[in-house]
């Protein structure tokens, strides 16, 4: 299944497969894809899948919304133990610009898979 959104004036979009559109039929609560990009020494994409989030979402279908969210850390380093540093909303002037043109979603042994691109 495929469908565009509109995220900060520009067209995204999300493609999901057949077992991410059945696993989205059975939820009994929406769940949020968020597509985050990650700037810090280097630049990382993630597809974080997340309940009950408010805020900017986009909703796809029913049971599916989407945001997109620029992150940044304090400061560099990749010495930290455990997990990442704390990360932060970065201020992007032009957002539209850092949107992404694709989303694609997939449901794979009971986990959320996420990828998306420019």
């Amino acid at each position: 299944m495929e469908k565009q959104i509109d995220i900060f004036g520009k067209k995204v979009t999300v493609s999901l497969s057949n077992t991410a559109v059945k696993a989205l039929s059975r939820r009994d609560n929406p769940l949020v894809a968020e597509m985050e990009l990650y700037f810090s020494c280097l630049i990382r994409k993630q597809v974080r899948f997340k309940e009950n989030m408010e805020g900017d979402l986009v909703n796809v279908v029913d049971q599916l919304s989407v945001r997109f969210r620029p992150v940044m850390t304090k400061s560099c380093g990749i010495d930290y133990e455990g997990d990442e540093p704390p990360l932060e909303d970065f201020p992007i002037q032009k957002p539209e610009a850092f949107v992404p043109h694709w989303l694609k979603i997939d449901f794979k042994k009971d986990k959320w898979i996420g990828e998306f691109g420019f």
